[in-house]
């Protein structure tokens, strides 16, 4: 994509306009890593940029942006999922923004000096010049920035922050992902801010929680969202972890909010989004269940209120269904592993082919080594796991339906009893042919006379 993006500032200047790379890839080139995608900013308007390349996609076109596409790529659903799509973005000036996201008014500029000062950070504001060996325009001290590992606001960080509420949270991700500071002024406004995430959509909140969870230093970015405030406004069921003792037999690592942060920690780049809010949401039933028994600190029931609250989240958050159906399960089934030796070979199998039991299996390795180390159940579920072939997992089915009604039972709730009590013997091997289900089904469940 570099490539496309250098020949998109290449045609544009033989047209005899300005153009650069600008934002975050060159961000990531001048830190050695390889960048996400590429955004060009030039002084072309949209009408000419669309006029130079004919197959460009005005998506944001009123904003000055338009899509370029690579070579024989097909129109996408959004930018975000299709990397092989250049931004190019006109220079231009910003006035108000009256619904904390979008310019009321966009002014178009000749200035790339006067373009960068709208961007968010500094480390953002950088343009570089491909054909000039990389040459890197800095209008606004981001390569101090970079060298120094501080994300600061361009300009007035409150002024920043007001455009775009979500600019705080891509603060801390920032932070987070690259272990830089948050400068003290940007801070400060964070903290004074927050309250007013709640004007940014659900879905743009989810996406950038789900980019800190996932991208590798999730613990940093919760404490930085807790430390700013941020985490209060955005999933209060989280900030309610804090200080909820657990018994130390079991947890000798401390309070919900501890544990939580122990298994963020052991979350790699590229997790997947369910697993990573998995871990997140896993004990958040345990404050509303919180006591202090005779023997020690319980909290009955706290699977199935966690699972609620976990939909609940998932729902405001605008989760898709799968997503939504995968993350609650992980809440869902979590404590199940402590069974596992003693379960029936039916109810074994049965764990084991849930949905994406991978997940399960790395949820409950990172639970066990942020609280109390011992992995002898994750090993024993891993190992039964590895040895059971998806056959053994999910038999075909020896009877159905219309087996019983041939039989002469009457349709009805009770097949379901019966078609579960079939599988079961399957599943723990006693039954292996048609002829011995059948045996099975009139001797367990008789025909009414």
């Amino acid at each position: 994509m570099r490539d496309h993006a250098t020949n998109i500032v290449r045609e544009l200047r033989r047209r005899g306009f300005q153009a650069y790379f600008a934002g975050g890839c060159v961000r990531d080139t001048l830190l050695g890593a390889t960048p996400a995608d590429y955004d060009v900013a030039t002084d072309a308007t949209p009408p000419e940029v669309m006029r130079i390349f004919p197959e460009t996609y005005a998506v944001g076109a009123q904003f000055g942006v338009v899509l370029v596409p690579a070579p024989h790529d097909t129109p996408p659903p959004a930018r975000s999922e299709h990397p092989n799509y250049v931004e190019v973005a006109t220079f231009r000036c910003d006035l108000s923004y009256s619904d904390g996201r979008h310019p009321d008014e966009v002014r178009y500029s000749e200035s790339p000096q006067e373009d960068v000062q709208r961007r968010d950070f500094t480390i953002n504001g950088l343009l570089m010049d491909p054909l000039d060996g990389d040459r890197v325009l800095d209008f606004v001290g981001g390569r101090n920035d970079l060298q120094a590992g501080i994300v600061r606001a361009i300009g007035d960080p409150q002024h920043r922050f007001q455009e775009d509420k979500l600019r705080m949270l891509r603060a801390v991700r920032f932070a987070a992902r690259l272990q830089y500071t948050i400068e003290p002024h940007t801070f400060a406004a964070i903290c004074e801010l927050a309250p007013l995430l709640h004007q940014v959509s659900r879905e743009r909140v989810r996406d950038e929680l789900t980019k800190m969870l996932t991208e590798g230093h999730a613990r940093t970015a919760f404490e930085l969202l807790d430390a700013t405030g941020l985490l209060h406004e955005v999933l209060p069921e989280v900030e309610r972890m804090k200080g909820v003792e657990q018994p130390p037999q079991f947890h000798p690592e401390g309070d919900v909010w501890v544990h939580t942060l122990l298994l963020l920690e052991k979350l790699p780049p590229g997790v997947s989004r369910t697993l990573a809010w998995g871990a997140l949401l896993h004990d958040v039933g345990k404050p509303p269940t919180f006591r202090v028994a005779p023997d020690r600190i319980r909290f009955d029931g706290h699977v199935e209120v966690g699972v609620r609250m976990a939909e609940a989240i998932c729902h405001r958050l605008h989760f898709s269904n799968d997503d939504t159906r995968q993350i609650v399960e992980l809440v869902a089934n979590h404590m199940r592993f402590a069974d596992a030796e003693r379960m029936k070979e039916s109810t074994l199998k049965r764990f084991l082919r849930l949905p994406s039991f991978d997940e399960h299996l790395e949820l409950h390795r990172i639970d066990s080594l942020s609280s109390h180390g011992n992995l002898s159940l994750y090993d024993f579920v891993r190992e039964r796991r590895s040895h059971t072939s998806e056959e053994e997992i999910r038999p075909a089915l020896l009877l159905n339906g219309d087996d019983l009604i041939g039989l002469g039972y009457r349709p009805g709730p009770k097949f379901r009893e019966m078609l579960g009590a079939i599988e079961d013997a399957q599943l723990e091997g006693t039954l292996h042919t048609r002829e011995e289900a059948l045996s099975f089904v009139l001797s367990q469940f008789p025909p009414a006379s």
